[in-house]
């Protein structure tokens, strides 16, 4: 199992780096991105600290992807701040997208759709169908979360997907061992954002290193 978007206490999250780690692991999660939340203040040190945890989570049998999420940040300066990421070494980069929860900036979407640093647009709320065709272009997964408040419009973000043909990813959005997900959690949440089964079963065991291009 994958996650690509969780929460340390290196931003807002309740757990220490390992520890988020060792949790996901016995819960049968092979592949972690820790994302915590970045500006143009914190990202080299958030991703320098997370490379330290590499060999710690490989014993524990999880490929721990060091990345960032990209939150409120002007969407001007996304796409510099994103390579800027890329280039310190961040093995994926999300963007916090336009949920209908927070007021993140209108243009947030569109800018991150249209980046090539960017790996996935998390929770991106009412996304249109413009800028779900130029994730598509740019390889960018549209994420399905579990997240109280952020997962109210997957249904809308899973049929958009759908019909501009983008890949899609399950995500916790983790911030508490709470908000780890089992795996029948991540097919209720792709299931309940309207896809069959066959659909749920290809989102869910996403092949990360294709998709990332490594």
């Amino acid at each position: 199992m994958y996650d690509l978007h969780t929460h340390s206490i290196l931003s807002d999250g309740e757990m220490l780096p390992i520890e988020l780690i060792r949790r996901m692991a016995v819960m049968g999660y092979t592949t972690v991105a820790i994302t915590d939340h970045a500006d143009p203040s914190n990202t080299e040190e958030i991703l320098s600290t997370l490379a330290r945890v590499r060999e710690s989570a490989q014993i524990y049998g999880v490929r721990l992807l060091c990345g960032v999420e990209l939150t409120h940040v002007p969407p001007t300066q996304i796409a510099s701040l994103a390579k800027s990421a890329k280039n310190l070494g961040a093995d994926i980069v999300i963007v916090h997208g336009e949920t209908p929860v927070e007021p993140v900036a209108p243009g947030t979407n569109h800018a991150a759709c249209g980046c090539k640093y960017v790996n996935v647009l998390a929770h991106p709320g009412l996304i249109t169908m413009k800028d779900a065709q130029l994730a598509e272009k740019n390889g960018i997964a549209l994420e399905l979360t579990s997240r109280g408040g952020h997962n109210r419009t997957n249904g809308h973000v899973a049929q958009i997907a759908r019909e501009a043909g983008c890949q899609m990813v399950v995500d916790s959005d983790a911030h508490a061992p709470h908000d780890i997900l089992s795996e029948d959690a991540k097919f209720i949440v792709a299931k309940g954002a309207g896809l069959t089964d066959a659909q749920c079963k290809e989102v869910i065991t996403l092949n990360i290193d294709q998709f990332l291009g490594s």
